[in-house]
């Protein structure tokens, strides 16, 4: 019983620390993409499109995100958490996202894992929110747009956030929290690792 409170209190506090990430991501809805938008998830589908979508954003080839969607922690196989060095399973926890948390195998660190609904334009949106941005560094994830971005700095004190388009109207997002330990000072490359198993394991799933 000790153990499972303990796990679930890592949890929650990776998913706490997320928290300033998921607020800047939601405000990124455009008009008709808002929170509270009822807008079918049909619409990350494979297959769909968006005339709005910068060039030079669109995703290479659509991922499978339903499952994504519905289930955060499907976002990767156990044996890929472990090979992050994080402890399976995940624990999801309920707010403006839908996020799953691991922690690691120092327990005060963790990663938390969720797709972005909110945001019709996908990785675009996020793109719009530049200027609001702390830190903004665009990446390539496996050869998808994404891009290191937050509202507040926190990547001297092992949290970085990272966002990646999987669909032209869907991204997800992968939060770090390393407090412990000598990945403090490279939370986002964590970040861009655990990314990178994400669209391996959706690629495999496609």
């Amino acid at each position: 019983m000790r153990a499972n409170w303990s796990r679930s209190r890592r949890a929650g506090a990776v998913a706490g620390l997320a928290f300033v990430a998921v607020a800047f991501l939601v405000a990124c809805g455009r008009g008709g993409g808002s929170a509270g938008s009822s807008s079918s998830l049909s619409s990350s589908a494979p297959g769909g499109s968006s005339s709005s979508v910068d060039p030079s954003l669109k995703v290479p080839a659509p991922l499978q995100a339903q499952e994504l969607l519905s289930n955060p922690c499907s976002a990767l196989t156990d044996a890929q958490v472990t090979g992050l060095g994080l402890k399976p399973p995940g624990r999801i926890t309920k707010g403006l996202l839908d996020l799953c948390a691991w922690s690691g195998e120092i327990r005060e660190n963790g990663v938390s894992v969720g797709a972005v609904p909110q945001n019709k334009g996908g990785i675009s949106d996020i793109y719009a929110k530049k200027a609001k941005s702390a830190y903004f560094e665009p990446v390539t994830v496996n050869g998808y747009p994404g891009v290191f971005a937050d509202i507040q700095d926190g990547r001297l004190s092992g949290s970085c956030s990272l966002w990646v388009g999987i669909t032209d109207q869907l991204a997800f997002t992968v939060i770090t929290s390393i407090n412990i330990g000598q990945n403090k000072a490279h939370a986002c490359r964590s970040a861009q690792k655990t990314a990178e198993a994400v669209v391996t394991h959706l690629k495999g799933a496609a």
